[in-house]
């Protein structure tokens, strides 16, 4: 299984960086690019290629295929889920969708994932807050990608982090397909970040942000880890996706102090309150990223606690956040 992950990764980093240039291109002569000026936030000099999304898409395809596993269960539940919110993804590059259309997407993707058995079991009694549970989980980690993707290849960083923790600890629970699918998710944003680094040679657009927020929600549902009960290990995906969720807490919490439309793209993130406090662009998504890494490697160092002390941690965790929150939006910090 360990050759397997490992040529699963190589062989998903190989399609990526071939499938690249070519989508890039058609990308273009199709006009699914990001025209400069077209928002306040979009400051790049010349129209950038929406390609990120499509070459996923299409290496995961071939990927599965090659490795032919991708008629497994597992892979198939989570990745036939997240074509669906990869069209609407692509509509919206290319058409622009209102926030109620991109929603709608995501909703039919987290139904058709829970229809096929994909879904948080956390309370046996309530199977209906089960649901809830689910459709609010999923359609918050993909938007979550989708707004913390303001800077050249930082959402693709963060995936490729969520994605190797997933692979290792997917592999240590006997969850063998699901850690082959996460080392060619994996793969997958290996090869495209040579592309998505800044400057980046094309942009992953909606499609590709939200579809690799929707392929790491489901498999962070689909995850179990080794002995141990959702009672004790529930907060393992919140940590894992923590940058994400911070950004995206940060983000509607200041708009609404300011009555201010929550869809609305803008440079009020995470990343550019960073550089205003004077860190250069790089160094910025660098250090979201390392937060990701850290919080990844808590997440299951936590899980040789004892139950109290995990959730402890948790919660600190927790707390630490809305006092990073709090700071970040301060009018020391941020001026309107």
């Amino acid at each position: 299984m360990s050759f397997l992950t490992f040529r699963a990764i190589f062989l998903a980093s190989l399609i990526a960086l071939a499938f690249s240039f070519p989508i890039a291109r058609f990308s273009r002569r199709v006009g699914l690019v990001d025209v400069p000026g077209s928002a306040p936030h979009k400051q790049h000099p010349s129209p950038v290629p929406l390609a990120g999304g499509p070459v996923i898409l299409i290496t995961l395809i071939l990927a599965t295929l090659l490795e032919n596993v991708l008629t497994l269960k597992p892979i198939w539940s989570i990745l036939l889920p997240g074509l669906i919110v990869f069209l609407f993804g692509v509509i919206d590059d290319r058409r622009g969708l209102s926030a109620p259309w991109k929603l709608l997407g995501q909703l039919l993707g987290t139904g058709l994932m829970i229809l096929l058995g994909v879904q948080i079991h956390l309370f046996d009694q309530y199977p209906w807050l089960n649901l809830a549970i689910t459709v609010l989980w999923m359609v918050g980690i993909t938007n979550a990608y989708n707004f913390v993707d303001s800077m050249d290849g930082l959402a693709n960083g963060l995936a490729c982090l969520a994605a190797a923790f997933f692979m290792l600890v997917t592999f240590d629970s006997g969850q063998g397909d699901l850690s082959v699918f996460s080392a060619l998710l994996f793969g997958a944003c290996v090869g495209i970040y040579y592309f998505t680094f800044p400057p980046a040679r094309f942009f992953l657009g909606d499609s590709g942000a939200q579809m690799l927020g929707f392929l790491l929600a489901g498999l962070a549902i689909a995850y179990t880890p080794l002995g141990f009960l959702r009672t004790q290990s529930w907060y393992i995906p919140i940590l894992l996706m923590g940058v994400p969720i911070f950004d995206t807490t940060l983000i509607v919490v200041s708009r609404l102090r300011r009555n201010k439309p929550v869809y609305r793209a803008g440079q009020d993130h995470t990343y550019h309150r960073l550089v205003k406090l004077g860190l250069d662009p790089n160094r910025a998504a660098l250090t979201m990223q390392f937060a990701a890494g850290f919080l990844g490697c808590l997440a299951f160092i936590t899980l040789s606690l004892p139950t109290l002390a995990a959730n402890i941690v948790f919660f600190a965790c927790i707390a630490g956040g809305f006092l990073g929150i709090a700071y970040l939006d301060s009018q020391r910090v941020w001026q309107d």
